[in-house]
């Protein structure tokens, strides 16, 4: 006699048993899985909310974090801040006008660029125009051309020459004798404290850092090459912002000697943005108004 056919949930027992017989995740499997998978994406957000300087700080916040000198993040955080409220002419901010004297001589180059704007935003500050006057002295080409941006604010015009190096290449020199192992190269886009080359000397691996945001002008140093301390490595245009704030400034201060740096920007240099090249033909013509009313 034939054998009936088995029915299709006799068929599948084995494969059902088979199924039975796989291991599950445990409960606390899960929950560790779900919690690694939150962590991944909350993490980036977190680290993205704690080092936003857009992130609201109290009062009791912004006077802890001026004298975080752990965490130097946290006193240019507050700066903003302040800065932010000063322009809008929030008078509760001036307690904490003696911190940003303070902050003049900050070790860290990106907080004194910052106080040096912030001190820019009321010029009725006790102590700020003597504290941007002495930044004017800065190591660091940056600061030293907020303080002199920010005294333009005070009618004072000290600053003018080092608003006229904003708009010069900024020259990056070796740091000391070595070998070129890398290089960037020309045309790149470079932030402030970017590597433009990096150097070997013995054991010891050192970077020529750029002191300013621009695009790399010029390389005049080869990989494999061997230089001595203070070579000229690159040269590196400065970027949008920083020649846009310069040229704003002079279009108030600036004097016949400066339209050197100036012209530039309106034909000579490739990758201007038209709104720079037509303030620099603003500034130019500011400028040369200011001389005919002066020699009549």
């Amino acid at each position: 006699m034939a054998s009936l056919p088995q029915s299709q949930d006799q068929a599948s027992t084995p494969e059902k048993t088979a199924a039975a017989k796989r291991p599950r995740m445990s409960t606390r499997n899960r929950i560790l899985f779900l919690v690694t998978g939150w962590l991944i994406v909350l993490m980036p957000f977190l680290f993205w909310w704690n080092t936003w300087f857009g992130r609201q700080l109290s009062d009791q916040q912004i006077g802890e974090y001026l004298q975080d000198d752990k965490h130097p993040r946290h006193v240019q955080h507050a700066l903003v801040q302040m800065g932010e409220r000063m322009s809008r002419a929030d008078t509760k901010v001036v307690r904490w006008y003696p911190e940003a004297i303070r902050l003049a001589t900050y070790p860290v180059e990106e907080v004194r660029n910052t106080d040096a704007w912030v001190m820019g935003q009321d010029t009725s500050g006790m102590g700020f125009h003597d504290a941007l006057l002495k930044m004017l002295t800065d190591p660091s080409l940056t600061v030293r051309g907020n303080a002199a941006l920010s005294l333009v604010r005070f009618g004072d015009v000290t600053g003018r020459p080092q608003i006229v190096e904003l708009l010069k290449p900024a020259i990056v020199t070796a740091p000391q004798a070595g070998k070129i192992v890398d290089a960037s190269k020309i045309g790149t886009p470079i932030h402030q404290g970017g590597i433009i080359a990096k150097l070997q000397a013995g054991d010891q691996n050192f970077d020529a850092r750029s002191p300013i945001s621009g695009r790399l002008r010029e390389l005049s140093v080869q990989t494999g090459q061997s230089i001595a301390a203070g070579t000229e490595i690159a040269k590196v245009d400065p970027g949008t912002d920083q020649v846009w704030e310069a040229l704003r400034a002079l279009y108030l201060i600036g004097q016949p000697d400066d339209l050197a740096a100036i012209q530039p920007y309106e034909r000579e240099l490739p990758d201007i943005p038209d709104h720079v090249r037509k303030q620099a033909a603003e500034t130019e013509a500011a400028i040369r108004q200011r001389e005919t009313n002066h020699s009549r």
